[in-house]
């Protein structure tokens, strides 16, 4: 079906035409928001602790950062242009924001990363630069001059304490105002300038890199080797040259890594882990007064249950995986737990207790909580 955060097309079409291809402009992408964040709402978020939060300035010609958080008082100092707020991960604390962010779903939870929320008054930008990944940037209130360019060359400034390209050309420009959204491929260039004072919610997607990737598999793969036998030479010479790393020796060190070995199995167990694990900042509340379990079984059937904002819950064919660990299920209740998934909420009704079992494991550590 056609979306109108797409413009109109499908998400097919969107995949198929313009996913890490090209760029496109959505005018009127979205619009329907219970209410509006202003910018005493996102203050108190990134004079938080639990956000994360910068200001950006330009002074004399020059970028300035500062990390949060970022107090009210601090932000009354700031002068009338030139300046950008931006808190990380408003999808962890606010509702519709993270409905938002979900609304996106036509792509996989595994690739959502966060939705972040900018304010700038006029001139309020962070300089001509390009990311790695993939981003929509929804204009909120206000208005915001776009200019992208194709060219990646990535020659930067040197002493900006952010990524901001030293040579910028744009290719094509425009004005967004309300509800209007830019969809940016990968290492697209690109430059916001606030003309008038509004917000920025950038939708931005994971995309790991190799080095990366590989760092956290191998110690993932630590965790999990029991490996037998020990280094042992009985038929060790005397050698001319005691200070010599021989041969014999390196084969032997070879041998004993030969034994580190991973399967498919190994891989899955990986990346469910790896793609729910909470980022760093990220703690989660268990409950004051936590129910029993009958009374949570109760308000199930009564309400429903819904995720955590910060929590992301994924599953492959055999096993879930909730916040960077695996859920212990029968399999009997992995359909509905797969559901839960999908959807980040359950509605009321009666569940077996091998579904209401796992689910009350997650309630004792916050991951999830009943509906209303």
């Amino acid at each position: 079906m056609p979306m109108q955060l797409l413009g109109g097309i499908t998400p097919e079409q969107f995949l198929a035409e313009y996913w890490q291809k090209k760029p496109l402009l959505i005018r009127q992408a979205w619009t329907d928001f219970p209410e509006l964040i202003d910018l005493a709402r996102l203050t108190e978020l990134a004079g938080s602790d639990d956000a994360e939060s910068r200001l950006i300035q330009i002074r004399n010609g020059k970028y300035e950062l500062e990390h949060g958080p970022i107090s009210e008082r601090r932000l009354q100092k700031l002068p009338e242009t030139d300046w950008t707020l931006l808190v990380s991960n408003v999808n962890h604390h606010v509702d519709h924001v993270s409905e938002l962010l979900y609304r996106f779903n036509f792509l996989p939870y595994y690739r959502l990363d966060d939705l972040m929320i900018s304010y700038a008054p006029p001139g309020g930008t962070v300089g001509p630069h390009y990311d790695s990944y993939d981003v929509f940037l929804l204009q909120v209130g206000g208005k915001k001059r776009w200019q992208i360019s194709s060219d990646d060359a990535g020659n930067f400034v040197e002493d900006a304490p952010i990524r901001v390209l030293k040579d910028f050309n744009s290719e094509q420009e425009w004005v967004l105002e309300h509800g209007d959204m830019l969809y940016l491929p990968p290492k697209y260039a690109h430059y916001g300038v606030a003309l008038e004072p509004g917000m920025t919610y950038s939708i931005g997607f994971r995309a790991p890199k190799t080095q990366e990737i590989a760092g956290k598999f191998l110690e993932f793969v630590q965790d999990e080797l029991c490996l037998d036998g020990m280094y042992a030479d009985p038929d060790r010479k005397v050698r001319a040259h005691p200070g010599e790393i021989d041969d014999d020796f390196i084969a032997s060190m070879a041998a004993m890594l030969k034994q580190i070995e991973w399967d498919d199995a190994t891989v899955r167990r990986f990346v469910g882990r790896y793609f729910t694990e909470p980022k760093p900042h990220v703690f989660f509340d268990t409950p004051d007064d936590p129910l029993n379990f009958d009374d949570f079984a109760a308000q199930v059937a009564e309400s429903g249950v819904v995720l955590d904002l910060k929590t992301q819950m994924l599953f492959e064919s055999e096993r879930i995986y909730i916040n960077g660990d695996e859920i212990a299920a029968e399999p009997g209740a992995h359909p509905v737990l797969q559901q839960l998934a999908d959807a980040r909420a359950l509605p009321a009704g009666e569940y077996d207790d091998d579904v209401l079992e796992a689910l009350y494991a997650c309630y004792d550590y916050g991951f999830l909580h009943p509906a209303g």
